[in-house]
C-alpha cells in the first residue's frame, strides 16, 4: 500500500485540473494515491474526471465548506501515513514526491513540510504563497525565504538548503495523518486565508517542526478564487490573522502584541483610504477587525488549550523582529538582507 495520498480540493477548478492534474500523475502515480475532494463545484470538474482522469479518486462534498473545512471532511476519508495537501492549480517535476517521502522518512521530529514554490508564469521566479518556506514576525506578519510582502526574489538557489521554518504554504503541503489531526486539522472556522499558518503554529507550540525541502520543486500559478486586492481576501486575512495570534501566542505577548496590531491595521487601511483611494480596502481591514472582536470569545476554549499543552514559553521559529520595520526603514526587500 501507498503510504502517500496526494489530496486536491477542488472549487470550479476544472481548467486548472485540465492543465496541471496531467503532470500530477505522471510524476506521482507510482508512489502516492491522487484523489480529488470536490467542493460542490458548479462547472464541469467531475464529468472532466470521469472522462479524462478515471484514474483519480474523488471525494464529493455537498457543499462548499472552504479551504480548511473542505479539506477537514476530505481528509476524515483518506487513510494514508501522510497527506499531501495540492492546490489544483500546480504543476509539479519528476522526483518532487520521492524527495518529500525520503525527508519525512528520514527525520520523524518534523510534522510536516513543502517543496521549493516557483511561479508558473514566470518559472525562474519564487512564488508568493509559499517561495522556499514561510515565517510570521513578532506582529503576525507571513514573509517567506524568497518572498516578502510583495517583492518575490529570483530563484538563483540561494534558498536551497533544507531549512526549518514556521509555516509550510497550504499550496502544497505534505503532513503526516498523526500530526494533522492531534491538533484537530485546519481551522474550519477560518474557511480561507491563514489556515495553514495556524495549524503549523499549533504544531511548533507542541515542539513538532515544520520543513522547507527546496529539492522538491513544483510550480504554482497562484492566486486562487481570489484575485490579489479582492476585499473579500483582505477581510479574511485580516480577520483570521487577528484569530491565529489570539490563540496562538505565548501569554506574555498576547497584549502587547494585540495593540500594536491595532495601530498597525488603522495605518493600513488609512493608507488603503487616503492614499490608494480604496475604499473597498478601507473597508475590509476595518470590518476585519470588527468580526475578530465579534467572534474572539469563541476561541477562549482554543486557547486555553493550547497555551495549556505548549512545550516552551516563547515561540522558537516566530521571528523577533518587525519585517514592516525590517522592509521599509532598513530597505531590506530580501529575505538574505535581514539581519537577525
Amino acid at each position: 500500500m501507498k503510504k502517500v495520498a496526494i489530496v486536491i480540493l477542488n472549487w470550479n477548478g476544472a481548467a486548472m485540473m485540465r492543465r496541471f492534474l496531467p503532470s500530477v500523475i505522471e510524476h506521482s502515480a507510482d508512489v502516492a494515491d491522487i484523489i480529488v475532494a470536490d467542493n460542490d463545484s458548479k462547472d464541469d470538474s467531475l464529468a472532466l474526471l470521469k472522462a479524462e482522469f478515471p484514474t483519480v479518486r474523488t471525494i464529493i462534498l455537498d457543499k462548499n465548506y472552504g479551504f480548511a473545512g473542505g479539506y477537514n471532511r476530505a481528509l476524515e476519508q483518506v487513510d494514508y501515513e501522510y497527506y499531501m495537501l495540492l492546490n489544483s492549480d500546480v504543476e509539479v517535476t519528476e522526483g518532487w514526491m520521492e524527495r518529500l517521502i525520503d525527508f519525512m522518512d528520514a527525520h520523524p521530529e518534523v510534522a510536516a513540510c513543502q517543496p521549493k514554490l516557483r511561479a508558473e508564469h514566470s518559472r525562474d521566479m519564487f512564488e508568493y504563497a509559499g517561495a522556499s518556506g514561510g515565517y510570521i514576525d513578532r506582529y503576525g506578519y507571513p514573509f517567506c525565504r524568497g518572498r516578502i510582502f510583495d517583492t518575490v526574489e529570483k530563484d538563483q538557489g540561494q534558498y536551497d538548503d533544507p531549512c526549518e521554518v514556521m509555516w509550510a504554504t497550504g499550496a502544497a503541503l505534505m503532513i503526516r495523518r498523526e500530526d494533522y489531526w492531534r491538533v484537530g486539522g485546519l481551522d474550519a472556522r477560518f474557511f480561507a486565508h491563514c489556515e495553514e499558518i495556524d495549524l503549523c503554529w499549533r504544531l511548533c507550540n507542541l515542539g513538532r517542526k515544520i520543513y522547507c525541502v527546496p529539492q522538491s520543486v513544483v510550480y504554482h500559478v497562484g492566486g486562487g478564487t481570489l484575485p490579489k486586492g479582492n476585499p473579500m481576501k483582505t477581510y479574511l486575512n485580516f480577520r483570521n490573522n487577528l484569530t491565529m495570534l489570539y490563540k496562538n501566542l505565548p501569554e506574555a505577548e498576547l497584549a502587547h502584541v494585540m495593540r500594536v496590531r491595532r495601530v498597525l491595521d488603522y495605518v493600513a487601511a488609512f493608507k488603503s483610504l487616503l492614499l490608494d483611494r480604496n475604499l473597498g480596502e478601507f473597508k475590509a481591514v476595518v470590518n476585519g477587525r470588527k468580526a475578530f472582536k465579534a467572534w474572539r470569545k469563541d476561541f477562549i476554549a482554543d486557547r486555553k488549550q493550547i497555551q495549556s499543552t505548549r512545550t516552551s514559553v516563547i515561540d522558537a521559529m516566530r521571528k523577533p523582529y518587525s519585517i514592516l520595520w525590517q522592509y521599509y526603514i532598513h530597505g531590506c526587500h530580501m529575505y538574505s538582507d535581514i539581519k537577525e
